[in-house]
């Protein structure tokens, strides 16, 4: 046969770049190996594999007894759900998965290839970090690439999945993609490590407390999804990618609602019984969004981080949505410091790749105080007007029960920008809420009452019947549709389809100036 010495030695190579000890020292740590999780991630037999049997040049400071084909990391392409995909994976039984000069262009070369074709790119990280071996090369290439992700944003969705440590530097990667899956238990991000945090501040702080999967999705807002284990994070990144393009000239994959054409046109009596009338009673406003939008198909983002909004993907009539929605059962629904960023980041990616989006709005304002005053609540908030304000895709706001002040201009004001704004009939609409409303405008006239108390609440109720009502905004054209709750999908799903070839003209700019 014809080149059977060299195919047994290709073989060779390739069984190689596995060895059965390495796979053993991952599965006794619970967790994948490197290929394994390719193969989990992709569909079935799809996986080519691109420069296998690359390996550093460097051989200081012992380095050239660790040498090893694939330098560490496993790049190439395939497919999920048949649309092609990049993806390369950090393997941190060679080499601890550090990142070199070599392992920096395999990366390097993905990253170019997805950006040329048009397509996702996926980075599983399980790594050291920089090689210390290499010094500056190793920082460089870290350049090279984060370089190569900005210039990839907008244009390509970049998913970051942590199954390992991501540590110092190699943070940033993650960093600076669009959406960040981690694994409870296995998977970490911290700029400085443990132990140097535990001499700094005298207290020993494990790497979990530090930087675990937990307090990234909770606490500082940098991990978008959590999971039990690797295999149901991958099959959430193949979940996410059925709402999103292949790139920023692409739009969403359209799919045929799944419930049938009775449920779908049916009225929404069940809105009725959700919402209560009373607007300081809560609710849970993803009961809202499951009776509205198309079966099963709700995908949330940022689920444990600032839970007074609620952001993420979902489809109305087959047509993939962004939903942003204010959650009246925490702090009342406000928009304060970490919802403005989970809100406004979340925007602008619909907004990069297409993706209509839909406000569910009862928001009674901004969340006063001290610390959120201090800690840049007008800096913050404004990233909200600014997403909204850039924003050209069809933009669609409910006003369920109230808008007032800041958060009705960022979320429902015509002036804003958006498309199409609807309201509710019992919606309140105003620049802050009637209480307090009544103790300025009618301040004096109160405190010089024989009855305070009585004449308050009746200019309360007077307020609200003759000004807070949508009719008023309605009448100056501010709200374009008055419904009934039972119609609340059918209009959204005509009002959206009557929207989905929305042309708007950009100004000719470098870029703009959002406030960061």
């Amino acid at each position: 046969m014809a080149f059977e010495k060299e195919n047994k030695e290709l073989k060779r190579r390739l069984d190689a770049l596995e060895p059965p000890e390495a796979v053993e020292k991952q599965h006794q740590k619970g967790k994948m190996t490197a290929r394994e999780r390719i193969e989990a991630l992709l569909d079935p037999e799809t996986f080519v594999e691109l420069n296998p049997f690359a390996e550093t040049r460097i051989s200081s400071f012992g380095l050239d007894k660790k040498r090893c084909p694939g330098d560490g990391v496993i790049s190439g392409f395939g497919k999920i759900r048949g649309r092609q995909v990049y993806v390369f994976s950090q393997d941190f039984s060679k080499i601890g998965g550090t990142l070199g000069e070599t392992h920096g262009k395999k990366i390097l070369g993905v990253y170019e290839l997805a950006l040329k074709t048009g397509c996702p790119i996926i980075g599983i990280y399980d790594s050291g970090g920089a090689r210390i071996q290499e010094g500056v090369a190793s920082l460089d290439a870290y350049g090279k690439i984060f370089r190569m992700q900005v210039k990839s944003s907008g244009v390509i969705p970049q998913l970051s999945i942590i199954v390992g440590p991501s540590a110092g530097g190699a943070c940033y990667g993650p960093g600076l993609s669009d959406f960040i899956f981690m694994v409870r238990g296995i998977s970490f991000m911290f700029i400085t490590g443990p132990e140097v945090i535990s001499k700094v501040v005298g207290e020993k702080i494990s790497a979990q407390d530090l930087g675990g999967a937990v307090c990234h999705s909770q606490k500082s807002g940098t991990a978008h999804f959590i999971f039990e284990n690797e295999k149901d994070c991958f099959r959430a990144i193949r979940k996410l990618l059925s709402y999103l393009p292949q790139n920023n000239l692409e739009n969403p994959p359209e799919q045929k609602a799944i419930i049938s054409g009775f449920l779908e046109t049916r009225e929404r009596i069940r809105l009725l019984e959700i919402v209560p009338e009373e607007e300081k009673k809560g609710y849970e406003m993803k009961q809202v969004i499951s009776e509205i939008f198309d079966k099963d198909s709700f995908f949330e983002v940022q689920p444990d981080f600032a839970q007074n909004s609620i952001v993420g993907f979902a489809r109305l009539n087959g047509h993939s949505v962004g939903i942003v929605a204010n959650q009246p059962r925490v702090l009342a629904g406000v928009l304060d410091i970490n919802s403005s960023d989970k809100i406004s980041r979340f925007v602008r990616f619909c907004d990069a790749f297409n993706i209509p989006i839909i406000n569910l709005v009862d928001c009674p304002g901004y969340l006063p105080g001290k610390e959120q005053e201090w800690e840049g609540i007008i800096r913050h908030g404004a990233k909200v007007l600014y997403a909204y304000a850039q924003a050209t895709v069809p933009k669609i706001s409910l006003i369920l029960r109230k808008a007032f002040g800041g958060a009705y201009i960022a979320l429902a004001a015509k002036g804003l920008g958006y498309d199409s704004v609807i309201s509710w009939p019992g919606a309140q609409i105003a620049v802050m809420g009637p209480e307090q409303a009544v103790k300025i405008i009618f301040k004096r006239e109160i405190s010089e009452s024989k009855n305070p108390e009585v004449l308050e609440k009746e200019k309360i109720k007077e307020l609200k019947e003759k000004f807070l009502n949508p009719y008023e905004a309605a009448r100056l054209g501010k709200i374009d549709l008055i419904i009934n709750p039972k119609d609340t999908r059918t209009i959204l799903v005509k009002s959206l389809e009557s929207l989905l070839n929305k042309r708007e003209p950009r100004v000719i700019r470098k870029h703009g100036n959002i406030p960061l």
